[in-house]
Formats: structure tokens, sequence, C-alpha cells
């Protein structure tokens, strides 16, 4: 009994910790490019970054949920891009108006959480696995209902939410402040939420307490891909226009802004006030690198390499709490 509870203070411990290096990274980013361009403070700037990084929050929320449960969903970016142009060929071809479009575009971005789901609980295959899978049906599904072209001329209501703002305020963050808190309180006031942080420390120890472990798993690639559909609704606004490739690539980003927020990729620990910061982290330095003229392949590799940090950093973490 004294060693779990020893060990969950360790555990306790190093999330905190982690939490507020987390911030202090922020800051120093925050500093560096202030002090390199003069331009970084200016308030059209951060509109910008606001709207960069909205889209990118809203599926980093859906990716805390699945890696707190000790798995990953890699379609998150696809199925963005799913939602999104199964929502603007909708309106613009099929002739659909434009509420029941974007409801179509969400049903079926959530479909595909739902399916890898069920899929990983009934077979086992690992998360990672599946969720490849339908990342290239995702992908492959998008370029079949485009043709491979650029959806325009969208609606007015469908892009409201990508591209306007209330109050000098864009209405895409104020989606992501809304959504936030909602899985925040999912998460800190629900039994789901509980559960979820349940099977992601001990799966077993929570099937034997009565959990019900399947379900929590489709629950959480549920939501993570409804939180994709989402973001595919705010892409298509900023952008005015859909195409079949507008998030690929973008899985990637919402692992790494789970995992600067605290996130532990083996499962167990993680907060959406982290995940908040971790979005900010990638925005802001993404933003940075951009005013600095530094080349889109560069970013990538800074990227890159901030994720090979972290998840070493996250390793080490765990093997010392485990110790």
């Amino acid at each position: 009994m004294e060693d779990l509870v020893r060990a969950n203070k360790k555990r306790l411990v190093s999330s905190y910790l982690q939490r507020f290096s987390s911030v202090l990274i922020l800051v120093v980013i925050i500093v560096v490019l202030a002090i390199a361009n003069e331009k970084f403070f200016q308030f059209s700037n951060f509109t910008n970054i606001f709207k960069q990084t909205a889209i990118l929050g809203v599926m980093a929320l859906g990716q805390t949920i699945c890696i707190i449960t000790g798995g990953i969903d890699l379609s998150v970016g696809t199925v963005q891009s799913l939602s999104g142009v199964i929502m603007a060929v909708a309106a613009t071809e099929w002739g659909v108006p434009t509420v029941v479009a974007i409801i179509m575009g969400l049903a079926a971005g959530t479909l595909c959480g739902f399916v890898s789901g069920v899929i990983i609980v009934k077979s086992g295959i690992p998360p990672f696995i599946m969720t490849m899978g339908m990342m290239t049906i995702a992908e492959g599904l998008a370029l079949i209902t485009t043709g491979g072209l650029i959806i325009k001329d969208l609606p007015e209501e469908m892009v409201f939410l990508g591209s306007e703002s209330v109050m000098e305020i864009p209405t895409s963050i104020i989606v992501f402040a809304i959504l936030a808190a909602v899985i925040w309180i999912v998460l800190s006031k629900t039994t789901l939420g509980r559960n979820v942080y349940a099977i992601g420390g001990n799966e077993q120890a929570s099937r034997n307490s009565g959990i019900r472990a399947g379900g929590v798993r489709i629950a959480a690639h549920t939501i993570c891909s409804l939180m994709a559909s989402i973001a595919g609704l705010l892409m298509v606004g900023r952008l005015h226009s859909a195409t079949g490739l507008m998030g690929s690539g973008s899985e990637l980003n919402t692992v790494a802004a789970a995992a600067l927020g605290g996130a532990s990729l083996t499962g167990g620990v993680g907060k959406i006030s982290g995940t908040v910061i971790g979005v900010f982290t990638i925005g802001i330095l993404n933003n940075g690198l951009d005013l600095m003229n530094v080349s889109t392949f560069m970013q990538k590799v800074v990227l890159g390499a901030m994720i090979v940090i972290v998840v070493v950093f996250d390793t080490l973490r765990s093997k010392k709490i485990l110790d």
C-alpha cells in the first residue's frame, strides 16, 4: 500500500513539474521572439496566431483524450479533411442545405472515430496501427469526394466560424475556448473522464473494478474524431475552400501539443489546460519562425526535434515513476 501511495505521489509531482516546464518554455519562446522581431507583439499578428492555433487546438483536445487512455489517433488530420470536403461538396454540388451539409460532414468524421474504436476494442489491434489505416482510408475518401479539385464558393454560413470575428475576437478561437471548457468538464467532472484516466493508468485494474474499458476507448476515439470534424468546419471557413489534403500532416502537431502540455504517451496523465499551453507553444513558435523568414522545411525540422525531445523526456519520466 505504501509503495502504491509513493508511486502515485511520484506520478503527481512529475505531472506538475512537466506542466510548469511547459509554461516556462512558452514564456521563453515569447520573450525570444519579441526581442528578435518587433512585429511579433502587434495585435494583428496575435489575431493571426489565434486563427492558426484554434484549428490545431480543437483537434488536440480530442487527441489528448486518446493519449490519456494510453492510445493515440493518427487519423485526425485526414478526418478533418474528409469532414470538411463532405460539408463543402454537399452544400455546393449536391444541393443540400448548409446546416444539413455541416451535419453530414460532422457525422461522417465522427463515424470514422467510432469505427476505429470498435475495431481496436473488438480485434485488439493497437490504436497506432488501426488509426494509421483509418488515416489512409479517410484521405482516400476525401480525394474521391473532391475528385482532387479545390471546392470553392462556399455558403456564408459555412465559412463564418472559421473566418469572422466577434468584438475583434476570431470566432474560431471562441469555438476553441468553448470546446476546451467542455472537454475539461468531461475529463474532470464526469464518470467518463475518471474512467479515461483509470484505463490509461492501469487498464487491467480498471477492468477488475468494473469499468467497461472497451466502451471508454470507443468513446475516446469517437470524441476525438468529432473534434477533428469540427476542426474541418473551421478549416473550410478559414480557407473559404476545401481540398482533400487540407488537414493531412497535422496529426503529429496534435500529439506534440498534448505531449508539450504534460500528457504522458504511456497513458494516465494529461490535462486540457496543459494541451492549450502546448497548442499555443507550437502556434507561437511557427508564427515567430515565419516572421524571421525561416523556411517551411526548417520549421518541420524544428517541430520534429521538439517532438523527439518531448517523447524522450516523457519516456525517461515514466521510467523514473515506475522505478
